[in-house]
């Protein structure tokens, strides 16, 4: 029998319950992210259902027990740090202007947001394709990468000490930022943000002039698609680099 006009329509009230469906999803993970701010990353299920105005129960219905809560809102505290990265996904100015930026602003989240970070740690695990704290450690170090190893390329050295550079500052100041975290030792943002910028820009120096490149670290630096769109080496016509 030929299917009736009927049954190929799709289920209104379907799709009406799967939007609200994660519509109260969302509103639990925003519940939650508040009740982690309050209580630290060791919050009891009973509290983010406090705190969203429902009893346990209730708010089970909308997640597939406690891990799949915990999996939503790591995948949430990851969108809004790498919303709060921008600077790093596009930086500009100087080299040191540059790092300074990113520096800053990953040490300005984590101390504004230091239990949302440990809840991060604690309950996303590493590998898995909803996200985590790894795939930020991974897309950080994959973007400087290839900006580290396109400027490489522009002043004509050698890209392949791109990926274990940038990966390994990576590397370098998240455990220093938590370890900071944990322990100040005396130390406020602005003296830890100034270390690790004069530690970053000492690698990238030593690198640069390993090539026989030194870069003004004070200067602003363009883009590499804009340096290499000239036909000049970059600094035949400023001091932003020279050549030893």
């Amino acid at each position: 029998m030929p299917t009736s006009t009927r049954q190929l329509r799709p289920d209104g009230r379907a799709t009406r319950w799967a939007g609200q469906h994660e519509r109260r999803r969302a509103e639990f993970v925003d519940a939650a992210l508040a009740a982690i701010a309050e209580h630290g990353p060791e919050v009891s299920t009973e509290r983010i259902a406090e705190r969203a105005g429902v009893a346990r129960t209730r708010l089970y219905k909308h997640f597939d027990g406690a891990s799949d809560l915990q999996r939503a809102v790591s995948r949430r505290v990851t969108e809004l740090i790498t919303e709060e990265l921008e600077p790093v996904w596009n930086p500009r100015g100087s080299p040191m202007r540059m790092i300074t930026v990113a520096v800053d602003t990953h040490l300005r989240w984590l101390t504004e947001h230091a239990h949302l970070y440990r809840y991060l740690l604690r309950y996303s695990p590493a590998g898995e394709a909803a996200g985590g704290f790894t795939d930020i450690k991974t897309a950080l170090g994959r973007h400087l990468t290839q900006l580290f190893g396109e400027y490489l390329r522009t002043f004509g050295l050698d890209p392949r000490p791109a990926e274990t550079t940038a990966f390994g500052l990576v590397g370098y100041v998240e455990s220093a930022s938590a370890r900071w975290l944990d322990n100040p030792a005396g130390i406020g943002r602005e003296e830890l943000v100034e270390q690790l910028t004069e530690t970053i820009w000492t690698i990238l120096d030593h690198t640069l002039r390993a090539g026989g490149v030194e870069l003004d670290p004070h200067r602003p630096l363009p883009p590499p698609h804009e340096l290499a769109q000239g036909t000049e080496a970059p600094g035949d016509h400023d001091e932003t680099a020279k050549r030893s």
